[in-house]
Order: C-alpha cells, then sequence, then structure tokens
C-alpha cells in the first residue's frame, strides 16, 4: 500500500523537476512513510512514497523491467502474485524483487494489457515505456484505490491524491462550482468529475494511454449478472463459504501484522471469524459515550466469544468535531458521510498497532445488503396487474390525494426504477437545492447520471439494477473513497475481501431470490455466515455506522460552530446564507436537517482546507 504521483513533463517547463516531484510526492507522506524514491526521466516525473507491506527491504518503487525500459508506480496489493510471478520467471522474466507489484511490470511486458484480467487484486499503477514515450495506466475492477489525473494548462498530471498536484508550478487551482447542485444531491460527483475544475477520476475498471498529448481511456471490465438458477439455497451458501474463505486467506498475505476493523454486523464479524481460524488476530472498534449510538458492547461481546483481543475507542462530540478540517482534507474532496469521522478515529488507533486491517464493505452491494433493495419486492404484484401507463396515472391521481394510507405506495410505484430507487438517498432533493445556492446554476437532474446505469441492466430485474447502480456510484464515490482516504491518513492499508474477484464471479451469479427475501437481506449470505457465527450476528439487521450527529447539532457549542461558518462571508459566495441558517434553525428547534446541515458544513470546511488555508 502506497502513494505515487507524476507528470508529464513539457518543453517549455522551466523549473527544477526533481525538486518539484519531491515536493508532490511529500504532500502524500501519510501514505508511505517508509520510503521515498523518484524517477526523472525525458518527458516524465514520478514519485512514490511506500508503506511496507511485502518484501520490507527490497519492495522499494519505482520498479524497473530488466533493461530498463519500463518504470512501474503502484499502489495496492496483488493477492494471486506468487501465481503469476512463477508463470513470468517461467516464459523467462527476471526479478528483482519479491514484492508483489513487479509482476504487474512484467506481466505488462508479457501480456500488454492483458495484464488486467490475470491480477487478483486492488490497484492503481502507471508504467512508463521510455522506448514509445508512453505512459499506461489503471484502476482496479471495483475502485478501491484511488487514481486522479489533471489535464488543464496543457498538463497532464497524476496521482493517488488531488493534494499531490498543488505544488506543480502549472496546476490551476480552481473550484468546479458547476457541479455544485450535483454535490448538494448525491453527497459526492457522480461523475469522473471532481470539485477542482480540470481533475479527474479514472473509473472502476478502467485504464488508459497517454502519447502525444493524447489521452486514450478505455473499460477493460464490467459487472456481468448471469444468474444461475440451477443450484439450489444450500449449494450457493457453500459456494459463499468457499470462496470466502479462500478470499481472507488471501487478503492476509503480509509480512506484517493484519488486524480487523469489527463492528456489530454480520460482515466485519464474518471477515474476522475467518482469519481467526487461520491467524491470531486483534480487532478494532470505534464508539461514543452516548450508548445507544454506540456499537461497542456487541464487537467487545463477539471478540470475546469467539476468544480474540478487542481493542475499543470511543470518541466524543469535541473530539468528531475537531477533526472535521483534517478529515476533509485527506478526503481531497467534499464527503458529508458523517461516518467518516469515527472511520478517521478508528484508522488512527489501530495504526498504532498493526499495518494491515480486514474490513467488510462491498458485502452489501455485491450480495444484497441495503434494506431499500427489498422495497422492490412490494410492488411486484401491483406491477404485474398494473401497466405502466396505469400505474403513472394512479400516480399522478394520487399525488393530488390528501395523505392517507396508500397514498406513498401509488406515487412511488408510479415512477421507474432508476428515479425512486435514488429519489429517497437525496441529501438535497433536485427541487431543493435551488433553493440553497447563492446563485442559479444549470444542471443535469439526478437521473441523467443514474439512469445510463439502469438501462445496461435493462432487462434484469429492479433489484440487480439497483445493486449494479450502487457498485458504480454509493460503492464507488463515496464507501470506498472515505474507506481508503480514511485508512491511508493513518498509514494504514485496509483490505476488503469482500470486493474479490472470485467472491465477485460467485455473487454475480446468485439468483435474485437467494439474495433479497421479504424479510432479509443479503439472505444466502447470512445463511454463510451463520454456519459460523452465532444467529444474532448473522442475523442482525443492518444499521449502517450509527452517529450521534443529529443531537449533537442541537448542542451550543456545536450549533454555534456550524452557524459561525454558515454565517462567515466564503458561504454567502455558495449558498443562500438566509436558507442555510434556517436549516440550522430549524433542526435544533426538532426538525430532522441534519444530512443537508452536513452537505453544506463539509463543503465550507473542504474549501476552507484547499482554498483559504493552502
Amino acid at each position: 500500500m502506497c502513494g505515487w504521483v507524476g507528470y508529464i513533463s513539457n518543453p517549455g517547463d522551466d523549473f527544477d523537476h526533481a525538486a518539484t516531484i519531491r515536493t508532490m510526492a511529500d504532500t502524500i507522506v501519510h501514505r508511505g512513510p517508509d520510503q521515498d524514491d523518484y524517477f526523472v526521466g525525458d518527458g516524465v516525473a514520478l514519485g512514490f512514497r511506500r508503506l511496507s507491506i511485502i518484501d520490507l527491504e527490497g519492495g522499494g518503487q519505482p520498479l524497473y523491467n530488466e533493461d530498463n525500459t519500463k518504470v512501474l508506480v503502484f499502489n495496492g496489493e496483488i493477492y494471486n502474485y506468487l501465481d503469476l510471478r512463477a508463470e513470468l520467471i517461467a516464459a523467462g522474466h527476471e526479478f528483482r524483487t519479491h514484492t508483489d507489484s513487479e509482476v504487474v511490470l512484467h506481466g505488462y511486458e508479457e501480456w500488454g494489457d492483458g495484464v488486467l484480467d490475470r491480477v487478483r487484486g486492488m490497484f492503481a499503477f502507471v508504467i512508463w515505456d521510455t522506448e514509445r514515450r508512453e505512459l499506461f495506466g489503471a484502476r482496479d475492477i471495483f475502485g478501491i484505490k484511488p487514481f486522479y489525473y489533471y489535464t488543464g494548462s496543457g498538463q497532464f498530471l497524476f496521482g493517488s491524491e488531488i493534494k499531490s498536484f498543488l505544488p506543480h508550478p502549472n496546476f490551476v487551482k480552481a473550484v468546479n462550482e458547476d457541479r455544485l447542485p450535483d454535490y448538494l444531491c448525491f453527497e459526492y460527483i457522480p461523475t469522473r468529475e471532481t470539485m477542482f475544475v480540470d481533475v479527474f477520476k479514472l473509473y472502476a475498471g478502467e485504464c488508459f494511454t497517454y502519447r502525444d498529448g493524447q489521452l486514450t481511456l478505455r473499460k477493460y471490465f464490467d459487472y456481468d449478472y448471469r444468474p444461475d438458477n440451477g443450484p439450489t439455497m444450500d449449494e450457493w451458501v457453500d459456494r459463499i463459504a468457499e470462496t470466502f474463505t479462500a478470499s481472507v486467506k488471501a487478503h492476509k498475505i503480509a509480512d506484517v501484522e493484519v488486524g480487523c476493523f469489527l463492528s456489530s454486523g454480520v460482515d466485519s464479524s464474518y471477515a474476522t471469524n475467518e482469519l481467526h481460524k487461520i491467524q491470531d488476530v486483534r480487532t478494532f472498534s470505534i464508539g461514543y459515550d452516548e450508548e445507544k449510538y454506540s456499537e461497542l458492547r456487541y464487537a467487545q461481546d463477539f471478540s470475546a466469544l469467539i476468544g480474540v483481543d478487542n481493542i475499543s475507542t470511543k470518541i466524543s462530540a469535541a473530539d468528531y468535531f475537531g477533526a472535521i478540517g483534517a478529515i476533509q482534507y485527506h478526503m481531497d474532496e467534499p464527503l458529508p458521510n458523517p461516518s467518516a469521522v469515527p472511520l478517521y478515529f478508528l484508522a488512527q488507533r489501530a495504526a498504532q498497532d498493526v499495518k494491515v486491517v480486514l474490513s467488510g464493505e462491498g458485502a452489501d452491494e455485491l450480495f444484497g445488503g441495503y434494506n431499500s433493495y427489498v422495497e422492490p419486492l412490494s410492488y411486484q404484484p401491483y406491477q404485474r396487474v398494473a401497466p405502466a401507463p396505469v400505474r403513472r396515472a394512479l400516480g399522478r391521481l394520487a399525488a393530488r390525494m390528501p395523505r392517507v394510507p396508500g397514498r406513498r405506495f401509488l406515487m412511488r410505484a408510479a415512477e421507474p426504477i432508476e428515479s425512486r430507487f435514488f429519489r429517497h438517498t437525496y441529501n438535497f432533493t433536485p427541487e431543493e437545492r435551488g433553493r440553497y445556492l447563492a446563485r442559479a446554476i444549470p444542471s443535469e437532474l439526478p437521473a441523467a447520471y443514474t439512469k445510463p446505469y439502469f438501462d445496461k441492466v435493462a432487462g434484469h430485474d429492479d433489484i440487480t439494477k439497483m445493486q449494479y447502480a450502487d457498485l458504480y456510484t454509493w460503492l464507488l464515490h463515496d464507501i470506498l473513497l472515505k474507506a481508503d482516504k480514511m485508512s491511508m491518513a493513518a498509514s494504514l492499508e485496509l483490505r476488503v475481501p469482500f470486493l474479490d474477484k472470485e467472491v465477485l464471479k460467485v455473487a454475480l451469479a446468485i439468483p435474485t431470490k437467494y439474495r433479497v427475501q421479504k424479510h432479509s437481506t443479503k439472505a444466502a449470505l447470512r445463511l454463510a455466515a451463520m454456519r459460523e457465527l452465532p444467529a444474532a450476528t448473522a442475523n442482525k439487521p443492518k444499521l449502517g455506522f450509527p452517529v450521534p450527529l443529529n443531537d449533537w447539532l442541537r448542542q451550543d457549542e456545536f450549533y454555534g460552530q456550524v452557524k459561525a461558518a454558515f454565517e462567515a462571508p466564503i458561504a454567502g459566495r455558495f449558498f443562500n446564507q438566509e436558507a442555510i441558517l434556517a436549516l440550522l434553525d430549524e433542526h435544533r428547534a426538532g426538525a430532522a436537517n441534519m444530512k443537508k446541515i452536513w452537505t453544506v458544513y463539509c463543503f465550507l470546511v473542504w474549501y476552507d482546507e484547499y482554498f483559504v488555508k493552502r
């Protein structure tokens, strides 16, 4: 696990490339405090910061092939690297290290971009070909590891974090204000754009080449649902159990200690138990003084039950609010997911004892774990008897009715799945967001961004469509972003064994009826977990990551902290201050405006970190 940065140099550059790339790499020292090194060649500069996990002494980067014509910087882990290494040695390649990343370099020599189909792991990397003067790069199929690039000012910069671009003399720092309406709806930008002008994200499962000033992007992977109705539920449970056990075994490979993040949910508990069957493991959990929001008791009881050590940490409201600046800085883009804050503290505590942790991200998206996935089951009987035109007519009629039982059902059943699914998750609805902005910003309706994902799987049922859309939106732009940025802020490698190529193959083949049922999400996965875990743990309802932020925003100290930000002149540049202050006061009086308030506040804190302090 590491961080890297680089750029293509231009003929007119008159600055010191060696000093520039070193300064750029220093901004992400938290991603790799163990080693740094650089490559400055004719046309390119690469910088690398290493967190040593495998081949502690010999695995430094940049890495070179046998004749030094190709140079690699790599972030991530390749879990099948030993098999690939043996295959490449048999093909005549000579390895200089024992690290996993070198198989990517020689694999590219041997198979070209076909190496991407062979590797099993999480990654973001670039390879510079000194002979062709061509840059090749890629991001893993899930988007576990980040990859950013900048195309402004005639430059091409690339790296693990946006902040590493700031020291480059030709980087122009500007807010991508046109995307602010999208941010208010989704809490992230649901495209390859970022909140910085001309800074973009490489998509999950995407690769590129850059040569002679031309960037060529290619999607090398997509999720392909092919439900297999042949096996029984028990047989699917067998496959899940066998494959996940193998995935945890692969994800534990390291030359340092591997721990586990542990909440009260089935996903992290299942991962912890599987790792504990192989080796001793320490678990790390986070909670609050407010017991009704804290999951510590569950995590502590489960750890005691299976016989592993649990290191628990509690944070206060003062801790929470005091860390917001650091968190938004490390996030690179504003992200108002309240669970990012406890994750930040959890990673800081775990990093005191271990360098690697396993976590449970991805299980909900792959196996059908969100409660919202159950909703389509309630509409199926109605949709079978009422054609779409009839449903739309009844929905329009219901919208004019008083608030009576059944009204919401008729209204929502009239909407297509791409509209119905996302509407309940918006922080600000498309209708609301204009009232809270300082000026009118032309913007697409949110469905314009999400509908293409639903169209791509048009032949599948609504639940599958929801899962597919979540994989490319919520998981990619929110869940995995905060997991990477909050763990790496603490120089901690976070691995996600559910997001594994072999586990994915199983998940994509499970029929919907075994994924989501009327009274059970992740039905097949829970049954697999129940073979190893107590039933109460395996069947525990989805809670998310509970935070007492609703209550804290009503307390004088923290209400005042947010109010000061809303009243500051800079808030008036972006937002209607009268409207956002009304949101805050209404919340204090009892309204449930936390998500909206936090979305605005995190943007203002992010702006302060990147455009006022730096």
